[in-house]
Order: structure tokens, then C-alpha cells, then sequence
């Protein structure tokens, strides 16, 4: 298959990254390539602001950025930014847009203090806009403008940085159509650098392969009718899978056709996800994202002013949480509405129910939610077998899909993909075996178009296939204690091909016989030679 044009700029920019991190590793490189690729997208977008609703004119000979620094001129800074800030929600002073700072390297007169202040303004003029200061203010943050891994001195830093800017730059960030692709190239290089992270990628980014499956499960029977389409998050990273529910929704690239939520406890992800979404061409009023403790606080609060327990559902909630992370279950955590119902809190070691009971709590009457989690969550016994109890006593459970071994970033081993649903009408539970259907790679299995479909088919069809899937009775599963291991209603054994003794005798045979003829061949062959056999 050729190379998309993403693709082909991604790898360009990667090598481009490779070559000026030094001794910087790529987890921490990520940052300043992806926030300056993200800044000049600012700088382009108030561009077009600018170039659609000033008055711009290319004919007077003017740049768009010099046309943008006379208007500040005649109309005053403060309203210029309130104008831009009003409508897309940040604003970049004259003297830091991309194109200044391009031309500031190319005459040699950038200096030190000049990131730092652009930086500096663009948090200050996040406030603008009140609404959206929540989702622009700090996204800048975690880019480190003193790290030594960028040269020793504060002149050699600046180089590095002055030669990241000079090189995204010299990149051709539109396709053969004009389309802009730089969302695309984004999400490339996130999936480049959550590969070459180790197990650190897997904290960010999950393969595109299963954000598919999960987003398809989640969107099944979705119409465009106009209406607004909410998705949920708990454990967002990079925001990528968001991303992908958004691709599976009809007419999703629609203003208005889905309003995301995500939160992330790690702030530099978290900024990552910020920038991943807008770089797609989210706007911040689409999108309410929080940087936080999920299993801390609940979020989003779902108490009022009266103290009255009111929480916000989605119409689907997708989530690849930390596997068996440990978190706080104290005792006061069984008051808390998310895990009060079940009696039982996850152990401390292990918070993998604490996510699927949070996520479930957020779950609309009518939408569907689909989880990766290690297959300890199907079988291990204690307060995880009374919490698995309770949720197929409730009838919440509606399939289990296990999926094949080293698809993930920093781990290797097989998970698998739980969907609940709140409003099912039937007892029973859909069990799909997809482990041993996969394309082997180098360093990570993947999986194929075919593959996906045959998962999502079966789920969407829901009848037993042979050595595959099962529909099994809420008998057959209170038989197995509530155990939802899948050998246990999924049988995948071969049987091994019945060996013919007589044909295997027939053959040694006739392998003694070739051995003693070619002795005796061998043996006359050194009399004539004189050698003694």
C-alpha cells in the first residue's frame, strides 16, 4: 500500500527528530516537536481568521502577517485579540506568530527570552475568553525551555530549538488538494513516538487497531439525525481514541455532532490530548477535558449546589485504563455512588473494576461502553468475583472479547474487551475468541482489516461461530461461578491429525533399507581404494 502523504511528512519529521534530540530520548523529544507543530497550527488557523473576516487582501502586497501587525496598529492590540479570542477561543500576539518567529531566525535576531515570552503571552491571552480558558491555558506547559538535553548552554538551546522550528518549517503540511493534513501527520508522529517510547507509550496511546474495534462497538446503530453525540473518556492519553469514535460517527466531522469528554491524570498527556484534538479541528466549546484523578474526585462532578447526586452520562464511554494500577480504596469510597451499589470496592493492587464501575456510572440508559483490561478481571475471585457478580446480576455485561497476545505498547500480554450495556433485553453474554487471529510483526502483533471485521460482524450478529464465539445463557455462566474465563464456553482445541503406525513402520522401513544399500554402496567403493571398511 503507498505511503499517504501524512505518513510521508510523519516519517520525515521523525527522522528530522532523530537527528536533533541527541542525547534526549524520544519521550521527551515528543514534546517539543508536537507543541511547536501545534503552535504553528494556531498561527495558521488565526491566519485564516484573519484572512476571512478582516478584510484581507493579497493585492495590497501585504503578508497576512504584516496586514494582521498594521490592524493592530490602527484598531489597538487589546481589541484585535478580543476579536480573535472571541472566536477561536486563544490569540497570538504580532510578534509571536509563527511566521514572526520564523522570520526573527532567519534574520539571526531570535534570542533566548523570546520562546519564553511567546510562551508567557500565549497563556496570558488565554484568559481572553473565558470559556475556553480551561482548554488553552498552560497547553504549553510542558515544553521545558531549560532542559540541559537540549544543549548545555542557554545559546546552544536556543539553536536546538531556532533548528526544530527551521526544520517543521521547511514541511509541506497540505496534500495534493490543499487539504491541510497536519492533524493527520499529529497523529503519525504520537503513534511514532508511543513506539519507540517502550512501555511509557502505552501510558499515552492506544494502537489505532483496537481504538477501531472500541470505537465501532460503542457507535453501532448511531444516526445522523442532528443531534449531538457525547462520548467519554475516563483515562483519555493522547486523546486518540476519542478521536477514533469521532471517524465511526455519521457525519462526525459535523460541528456539533459530538461533544467530547476525557480526563487524564498525567499533565503532559494531558496537554498532548488537548493539542491532539484541536490539531483534528475540535473546537474548544466540542470538547470538555479535565486534568485529574479519575479515580480520585469523581469526574464530572456529578453533585449539585443542593448536594444532590446529579452525574453527567454519556452516550458512550471508552477506556484502555492502566492495567491493574493500584489506587485508594479506602473504606469512604464505599459511600461514593459509583461503587456504593456493588458492596464491594477493587483491592488496592488492583483498581481494574474501580474503572469499569466509574465508567459504567457515566454510562446513559441507552448508550453502550467497551473497556481494555488484562483477563484477570474475568476470573480472579474475592471482592473482583463479588463486584463480576453483581454486574451480571444487573444484566450490565453484553460480551467478552478476548484479543491476541503483544498488540499493545510496554506490555505483551493478551487483554481483552468487555461492552456493557444498561437497558439489555435478553440474559445472556456474547463471548468472542479472537486471540490466535492476528498478523505476527517484528516487535507487536497487529491486526488486519479482516480481522476487525470479523470481530465487529460477530458482535453485531450475535450467534455462535465454531471455535470462535459463543452465546452463552446466564445458566451456563452461574454454572461457572460467575467465572468468565473464555476457554470455558469458547472451545478453540485442535484436535491433533491421528497418526498411521503402519504407514510411520512402512517408512522406517524403507529408510533401513535406502541406509544398508547405501552402506554396502560405500563399503565397495573403498575396497577399490585399497581402505579397509
Amino acid at each position: 500500500m503507498a505511503e499517504s502523504k501524512a505518513q510521508n511528512v510523519s516519517s520525515q519529521l521523525w527522522a528530522i527528530a532523530n537527528d536533533l534530540r541527541g542525547t534526549m530520548d524520544a519521550s521527551s523529544f515528543k514534546d517539543y516537536i508536537l507543541s511547536f507543530l501545534f503552535y504553528k497550527y494556531l498561527s495558521i488557523h488565526q491566519e485564516s481568521y484573519i484572512i476571512d473576516n478582516w478584510g484581507y487582501d493579497e493585492n495590497d502586497g501585504l503578508t497576512v502577517n504584516e496586514f494582521y501587525k498594521q490592524a493592530v496598529e490602527e484598531n489597538g492590540l487589546e481589541e484585535c485579540l478580543l476579536d480573535i479570542a472571541g472566536t477561536l477561543g486563544y490569540a497570538i500576539n504580532p510578534e509571536d506568530t509563527w511566521a514572526t518567529l520564523t522570520e526573527n531566525i532567519n534574520n539571526g535576531t531570535v534570542v533566548p527570552s523570546d520562546y519564553q515570552r511567546l510562551f508567557e503571552n500565549f497563556n496570558a491571552n488565554a484568559s481572553i475568553n473565558k470559556e475556553a480558558e480551561a482548554d488553552f491555558r498552560g497547553v504549553f506547559n510542558s515544553v521545558n525551555l531549560g532542559d540541559s538535553g537540549l544543549g548545555s548552554s542557554i545559546t546552544g538551546r536556543t539553536k536546538t530549538l531556532n533548528a526544530v522550528v527551521t526544520k517543521i518549517d521547511e514541511i509541506e503540511f497540505k496534500d495534493e488538494s490543499g487539504k491541510d493534513i497536519l492533524g493527520e501527520i499529529y497523529e503519525y508522529l504520537i503513534g511514532k513516538f508511543a513506539a519507540n517510547a517502550g512501555k511509557k507509550g502505552g501510558e499515552f496511546y492506544t494502537p489505532h487497531e483496537v481504538s477501531i474495534i472500541l470505537a465501532k462497538l460503542v457507535t453501532q446503530n448511531i444516526k445522523d439525525d442532528g443531534s449531538t453525540f457525547t462520548v467519554y473518556d475516563p483515562t483519555m492519553g493522547s486523546g486518540s481514541l476519542l478521536l477514533t469514535v469521532r471517524n465511526e460517527v455519521p457525519n462526525g466531522n459535523r460541528q456539533g455532532a459530538i461533544h467530547f469528554h476525557g480526563q487524564e491524570l498525567n499533565t503532559i498527556t494531558y496537554n498532548l490530548a488537548r493539542m491532539n484534538l484541536m490539531m483534528h479541528g475540535v473546537t474548544y466549546n466540542n470538547m470538555t477535558l479535565s486534568n485529574a484523578d479519575t479515580l480520585g474526585a469523581d469526574w464530572p462532578d456529578g453533585i449539585d449546589a443542593d448536594g444532590i447526586d446529579r452525574p453527567r452520562s454519556f452516550d458512550a464511554v471508552v477506556a484502555n485504563p492502566p492495567y491493574s494500577a493500584k489506587w485508594d480504596n479506602n473504606e469512604s469510597k464505599l459511600k461514593d455512588p459509583r461503587y456504593s451499589e456493588y458492596g464491594k470496592l477493587a483491592p488496592a493492587s488492583k483498581a481494574d473494576y474501580a474503572f469499569i464501575l466509574h465508567s459504567l456510572y457515566h454510562l446513559n440508559n441507552e448508550g453502550t461502553m467497551a473497556i481494555v483490561l488484562p483477563h484477570g478481571v474475568l476470573f480472579r475471585g474475592a471482592a473482583e468475583g463479588k463486584i463480576r457478580q453483581t454486574l451480571l446480576e444487573k444484566n450490565y455485561l453484553d460480551a467478552v472479547i478476548g484479543l491476541p497476545a503483544n498488540l499493545f505498547y510496554g506490555t505483551s500480554i493478551p487483554t481483552t474487551i468487555l461492552v456493557f450495556k444498561k437497558n439489555r433485553t435478553t440474559r445472556d453474554v456474547l463471548f468472542i475468541d479472537a486471540s490466535n487471529e492476528f498478523e505476527k510483526g517484528k516487535n507487536q502483533n497487529n491486526l488486519s482489516e479482516a480481522n476487525i471485521s470479523k470481530i465487529i460482524e460477530t458482535y453485531r450478529n450475535r450467534k455462535d461461530v465454531e471455535k470462535y464465539a459463543h452465546v452463552a445463557t446466564i445458566e451456563e455462566i452461574k454454572e461457572n461461578d460467575y467465572n468468565l474465563n473464555i476457554p470455558r464456553y469458547v472451545d478453540t482445541f485442535e484436535e491433533e491429525e491421528e497418526i498411521d503406525l503402519e504407514e510411520i513402520n512402512r517408512l522406517i522401513k524403507q529408510d533401513n533399507e535406502e541406509i544398508e544399500k547405501l552402506e554396502k554402496e560405500i563399503a565397495e567403493q573403498l575396497a577399490l581404494l585399497g581402505v579397509k571398511f
